[in-house]
Formats: C-alpha cells, structure tokens, sequence
C-alpha cells in the first residue's frame, strides 16, 4: 500500500481527545430508570416487515416504539413477527387511536418529522435523550396536517436526486443511530 500525502491523513485529528460528555449526561445517575432514548412514531404504518425490522432497531437502542392507527395490518401480523424476530418481546410499545392522542400521550417531549421534502437534514438536529421521531406511512409520508417542510423541526436524509425514497425500516435505522451518536448511545445498565 503507498502511504498517503500527510494531508490526506488528516494530521488535525492526530491526538484529539475523545469527548464524551453526551455519554456521560446520558447514563448519568441522575437519569430516569428505563427511561427511553427515544420515542419512535410510526403514523399509520402500511407494512408490518418495516414495523417488525424497526421494532427490533427499538430494542437495540432502548427506545420506545408508538403505532399510530389505523395500521394497514393487525399488531399480530406473522410477517412483523418475523421481521421482530424475538426480540418483539422485548420491545416497550405504545398506541395511539389517532394523531391527537399521540400527542397527548408525548405532551411535551421535543418531536421532530422524518421527510424527503423537509428542508433541513438530521446532521442540523440537536437531538437530546427522550426526542419523539416521527415517521410517515410507507407510501404518502406524513399528512400536511402534520408536517410543515419548512418547520425547523422537519428533517431528511441527504440522499441522491437519482433516489426517489429510501426503506422505512433503513431511513429509522440511520435516524435512530444518528440520535443515539449525539445523545450518548445506549447505557450499558439499562
């Protein structure tokens, strides 16, 4: 392998301390017991193998999943089953009849609403522990009664012109880890 030109090693990163403050604040004593990292909202899903895969994302990172209805299938549906796998006994699950009950159930958590039109992405969020993630239907998105593209607390995914969507399930996954990078990750004694 031919070594690299000093200025392709990034020599400004050569002995930086790691920061870890968010770590730190987030398994901090003083925090909730089994408190959610976050709150993921799924409004009227459509398929249950996204719902199952991110479920299963859920408790990997100890956050909290919200099914706002109607869902296009039943909760017992053996294809979110099995996109679970058996970790969907393990999931902390919670309902909503419809969008208002929702919110004041999360009253008054910090919520922030997944899109491909929103205007600003998920590397301008300061996200925080207990954020409230809000994803639309598979196939619509999120209602406009819902999402304001231009609310600061709308965000994309930056993605290629040539992609017209990502996966439900891939577009949680990011989110949540990206959430769970600035927050501090999962605390170990959780």
């Amino acid at each position: 392998m031919e070594p690299q030109p000093e200025e392709l090693r990034g020599p400004e990163f050569t002995n930086v301390p790691y920061d870890n403050r968010a770590e730190k604040e987030a398994c901090s004593p003083g925090r909730k017991e089994n408190e959610p990292s976050a709150h993921v909202v799924l409004y009227q899903p459509e398929i249950p193998q996204n719902t199952g895969n991110i479920g299963r994302t859920c408790v990997a990172v100890n956050a909290k999943l919200w099914i706002v209805r109607p869902a296009a299938f039943q909760l017992d549906d053996a294809k979110l089953r099995r996109a679970g796998l058996d970790y969907w006994a393990h999931l902390e699950r919670g309902d909503a009849v419809n969008w208002e009950d929702l919110v004041s159930q999360l009253h008054p958590r910090p919520m922030y609403f997944l899109s491909k039109f929103a205007k600003r992405t998920i590397w301008d969020a300061d996200f925080r522990r207990g954020d409230v993630l809000v994803f639309g239907r598979e196939t619509s998105g999120l209602p406009a009664s819902i999402l304001d593209p231009e609310d600061p607390r709308a965000l994309r995914l930056p993605t290629s012109e040539h992609v017209r969507s990502l996966n439900l399930a891939t577009t949680a996954g990011i989110v949540l880890y990206e959430h769970q990078r600035q927050t501090g990750g999962y605390c170990k004694d959780s």
